[in-house]
């Protein structure tokens, strides 16, 4: 899952908060159970040290759940969050230990971050525990979710539950993974990015990516197999239990849809309530290398949704009348960064950074348009501030980048030479060139990973145990997640879940704020566990309004949106 560039306006968890009012994962077969703290039963694979894994995290479970009733000796315990943290003064924020190593459940500790705002009680309506959020990535951090409260799609929702977020294991304050030395000077830009990649860029990124794998290693040394979704899962069973709750209500957004999903696998009778928005495909099969491939075919669809938005709007923006003719003058943007990169800061690389968002977010395409427009009318400066460096967000991408690569390389077999990446990804290219070599070289440390044993992909599904009702909610047009994962995601958490469809969208993350459609739905699901139906459908929300440069000049509001990777 290739997570998308923040906008600029999405870098501070106080923008967040504005924004949100838009929006706001080999084969494991079951084997004998390790009894778990209320006397349900966790499937567990027949690899020796998995099995260990799994029965120590039973056992910080178990004693995080003791803290959590007595109110002392090792429970969350709430206070003012940390300045850095960025949070309002209602938002308070707790530290959460884990071991670094569940095999080891006494042995070396770590600490997550968490932040919580309690159940506003709106209307006198009574509290119904926690509702934990996991924004995806991996590498994002869901320390904001607390602000959702405020917003209008999620008052209702905040009114019954507490609103808790957290950074997962490695990302920002929670024991932070690095792949790059501090001391080492910053990659220069601007970044020239060939439209079809020579035999010899190839080469240069080959040995990027050997250079980058080895450097997670020495930066995090035995600690690196630490980073995977399974260890994601016994975080957030001890983060349930830690936070005084028998059975978890929780909310997972792309990756937090896979994360959600392999929970619901291995702690069946932990769970009380789950929505999967923007589902990844669980099937082991594509975790992750097949999961990255499927991706190109849905941004080429997406980015000719831009061009063709821009087109019809060509009054506005003047890129051209058809989706062919705003390729066209994005192509012109192209040619004259690549020999003269944009305030002297925007390449190649930069731009198409830039606009491989607009495939993650209709939000973004009037300003997007609207800096072709303007670069191709002689001022750079809207492309320089959309496109630009943004130093005071390199070390959290830089994080977020190393959580992303440790997770996903760790979590399965990836192909380890390099022929067949690029067999794979130049075939692919050839009707989706888009997206698909970016993501192939963000992936590629995954060929040289310096872990020798990887996981093998949960069977998401697979048991005996009845899982209470799910809901999953998709974009049929959602490039990130394809809509068949959705499906796919749905027949594996068996009939009691339910699909819920925004026709004709491609947002990725649609729950929160778009549609109203899709929000009296999930908001229904969580407080009362009803599901619309096995599989319903939503009309699209509204593509946005285009945006002239007059109107920008003169201080139109922007559509903003929250962080969903």
């Amino acid at each position: 899952m290739r997570m998308p560039t923040p906008a600029r306006h999405r870098t501070t968890p106080t923008r967040r908060a504005a924004a949100l009012a838009a929006l706001s994962l080999a084969l494991c077969l079951p084997s004998p159970a390790v009894a778990d703290v209320l006397g349900n039963r966790v499937t567990a694979p027949a690899d020796a040290r998995t099995a260990a894994e799994d029965a120590g995290a039973v056992r910080v479970a178990l004693r995080a759940a003791r803290a959590a009733r007595g109110g002392a000796g090792g429970g969350l315990v709430f206070g003012r969050c940390p300045v850095v943290e960025e949070l309002p003064g209602p938002v308070r924020c707790a530290a959460l230990r884990v071991p670094l190593d569940y095999a080891r459940p006494d042995g070396p500790q770590i600490s997550l971050t968490v932040s919580r705002v309690p159940a506003t009680g709106r209307g006198g309506v009574a509290r119904q525990g926690a509702l934990v959020h996991n924004p995806g990535g991996p590498g994002a951090s869901g320390m904001y979710f607390p602000l959702f409260a405020g917003l209008p799609a999620w008052r209702g929702v905040a009114a019954a539950y507490d609103l808790v977020g957290y950074a997962p294991r490695g990302v920002g304050r929670s024991a932070p993974l690095s792949c790059h030395d501090p001391a080492d000077p910053a990659p220069a830009g601007p970044t020239r990015v060939p439209a079809e990649p020579s035999a010899a860029y190839k080469r240069e990124r080959v040995a990027a990516a050997r250079t980058y794998a080895l450097g997670c290693a020495r930066r995090a040394g035995d600690a690196l197999a630490q980073y995977t979704t399974l260890n994601n899962v016994r975080d957030l069973h001890v983060l349930r239990a830690a936070l005084g709750e028998e059975r978890l209500t929780f909310m997972g957004a792309s990756y937090g849809t896979y994360l959600g999903a392999v929970y619901a696998t291995r702690y069946p009778g932990h769970v009380r309530r789950m929505v999967f928005d923007s589902a990844v495909d669980p099937d082991p099969r594509r975790i992750w290398y097949r999961n990255n491939l499927d991706q190109a075919p849905g941004f080429e669809r997406r980015w000719s949704d831009f061009r063709t938005w821009a087109a019809r709007h060509h009054a506005t923006y003047g890129l051209g009348a058809t989706a062919g003719a705003v390729r066209a003058s994005y192509e012109r943007v192209r040619a004259v960064v690549s020999r003269e990169p944009a305030g002297g800061v925007v390449g190649t690389g930069e731009l198409h950074a830039a606009f491989l968002q607009v495939a993650y977010y209709d939000d973004v395409w009037p300003e997007r348009a609207a800096a072709l427009a303007a670069f191709l009318r002689g001022d750079p400066g809207p492309l320089v501030e959309q496109a630009g460096p943004r130093p005071r967000d390199a070390a959290r991408a830089a994080n977020a980048t190393a959580v992303y690569t440790a997770v996903l390389c760790n979590d399965a077999p990836w192909p380890a030479d390099w022929e067949t990446w690029d067999r794979d990804n130049t075939e692919l290219a050839r009707r989706a060139p888009f997206e698909t070599w970016a993501n192939a070289f963000l992936n590629l440390p995954c060929a040289f990973w310096p872990v020798a044993q990887r996981q093998r992909p949960v069977a998401v599904g697979a048991g005996p145990a009845r899982l209470p009702r799910t809901l999953i909610v998709a974009a049929e047009r959602d490039g990130a997640t394809p809509h068949r994962g959705a499906l796919e995601l749905q027949r594996r958490l068996g009939p009691r879940a339910a699909l819920l469809t925004e026709e004709g969208a491609g947002n990725h993350g649609v729950a929160g704020g778009r549609n109203a459609c899709v929000d009296r739905r999930v908001e229904r699901y969580l407080l009362t566990g009803a599901t619309p139906g096995w599989r319903t459908t939503c009309a699209p929300h509204p593509e946005p309004a285009p945006v002239s440069l007059d109107d920008r000049a003169a201080g139109a509001p922007r559509a903003l949106l929250p962080p969903v990777v």
